[in-house]
């Protein structure tokens, strides 16, 4: 059996005053001190920079790799003496540096004030805010809500309604706004929820591949089965109306429940973002009585049924203003051959809740259910009024890609600025209703 020694090799004692105490300056340009050795050739050193960064097996290269030290900040380099086997720093350029890190923790404390003091206004601004909530919230519940009847047309609630319904009580005012002129129960929403959830077992499940056929499909027996397809389409980034999350069932079981309820109508892309709104803000039954009387209203049952004579009426009158309002901009659009229906149709199926940010298209319905149809039109021109200066710079493929895609943020004082100043009268001539028995269509009356 073989055997192995291992002599013990004597270890050098370390000096005890490492380099890094000796000159506490390292402690700031490095981790690893200067090794002791011969200072070198700065001729050698020059050969081996110029071998270039390009070849990886360069001296270069390997002369990065085996730094003696790396500097840990520009703070470092400005304030301490440089190595004893580096020349010194003439005195002119110290006091150089010295400035230059004067001005860089100026302008760091400059940048840390600002900073605080935007947090701090943000924060009195959402306090105000809140408190401003809170102060209408109760004056809705004190005042306006247990007199409805007899408050709701004042000039008072009017303007408050104009300034944004508070959260708490916002759904108590639409459900009130809205009406209920069909007459819908909670008894009537839970026969129609039994009649579709017997549809869905009696319905095969490969239809649910099939992609809806656009609005006012032929197809009344599937639209029980498109349902599926859109709800996983509504608000995504809410991530609480898909498969697995808190409102998947509810806003399934109200859309189900109304191709029941309403089966000439049956299910169109666009209402699943309208019941989804009111979900958001209602019980799930009082949802369905708000969501079935909003789409009985003569616009959206025109949209829905894809009446294209009451379309073709209502992109006429909405013309009317837009050239009465925007003049220029109105001029072109018929230049570019840009029509109304290409970018209004989207915002009118969904009441502008897919097209604009959630708590900006909740202000729009609170005052389109106090002004019914005529609101969607003025905020469509709203918001052509507030992008009115960027609009008339692009042609037809840009405007129609910025118009149906709106930007992510949208200031909501602005944009009702915009609306405020929208006129629906033309020549004395104004937006109005005219009410048939069967259905309503837009007219301009004197």
């Amino acid at each position: 059996m073989t055997s192995f020694c291992c002599d013990l090799i004597p270890v050098p004692v370390r000096d005890s005053h490492p380099a890094e105490h000796r000159d506490p300056g390292w402690k700031l340009f490095g981790k690893i001190p200067p090794r002791d050795g011969p200072i070198k050739d700065p001729k050698s050193i020059q050969k081996v920079e110029s071998a270039g960064p390009g070849n990886s097996t360069s001296p270069r290269h390997g002369v990065r790799k085996n730094l003696d030290f790396e500097p840990l900040s520009t703070t470092a380099l400005i304030l301490e003496d440089r190595p004893a086997n580096l020349p010194a720093k003439p005195a002119e350029e110290a006091q150089k540096h010295r400035q230059q890190y004067e001005e860089m923790v100026a302008q760091a404390k400059k940048r840390e004030l600002k900073e605080a003091q935007k947090r701090r206004k943000q924060l009195e601004d959402r306090c105000k805010l809140e408190e401003s909530i809170g102060t209408a919230a109760q004056i809705w519940n004190l005042e306006i809500l247990p007199n409805w009847s007899t408050t709701c047309t004042s000039r008072r609630v009017r303007d408050l309604w104009w300034q944004g319904i508070p959260p708490s009580v916002r759904g108590k005012v639409w459900s009130l706004a809205v009406g209920n002129d069909l007459n819908i129960t909670h008894e009537l929403y839970s026969i129609c929820l039994s009649r579709a959830k017997e549809k869905w077992r009696c319905t095969p499940t490969h239809s649910v591949e099939a992609e809806p056929e656009g609005p006012g499909s032929s197809d009344r027996e599937s639209s029980l089965e498109l349902i599926k397809l859109d709800i996983s389409r509504t608000f995504p980034h809410l991530c609480i109306f898909q498969q697995g999350g808190p409102y998947h069932d509810v806003l399934h079981s109200i859309l189900g429940a109304y191709t029941c309820y309403r089966p000439d109508v049956g299910y169109v892309q666009g209402m699943s973002f309208i019941a989804a709104v009111l979900i958001l803000n209602l019980d799930t039954a009082d949802a369905f009585i708000a969501f079935a009387n909003l789409l009985n209203k003569p616009c959206q049952m025109a949209f829905f049924r894809v009446d294209h004579s009451l379309m073709l009426t209502y992109f006429a009158a909405f013309e009317v203003f837009f050239e009465e309002n925007l003049p220029k901009l109105f001029a072109h659009f018929r230049k570019n051959s840009l029509t109304p229906d290409i970018y209004l149709i989207d915002w009118i199926f969904t009441l502008y809740s897919k097209s604009l940010p959630l708590d900006l298209a909740c202000r729009v319905w609170d005052v389109f259910c106090r002004d019914s149809e005529e609101f969607l039109f003025r905020t469509g021109l709203g918001l052509l009024r507030l992008y009115q200066d960027v609009l008339t710079t692009m042609d037809f493929i840009h405007m129609a890609q910025f118009l149906t895609r709106l930007p992510d943020f949208i200031p909501a004082e602005q944009l009702f600025q915009h609306i405020a100043a929208i006129h629906m009268t033309s020549r004395n001539r104004k937006w109005t209703l005219q009410k048939d028995p069967e259905r309503g269509s837009p007219v301009l009356k004197r």
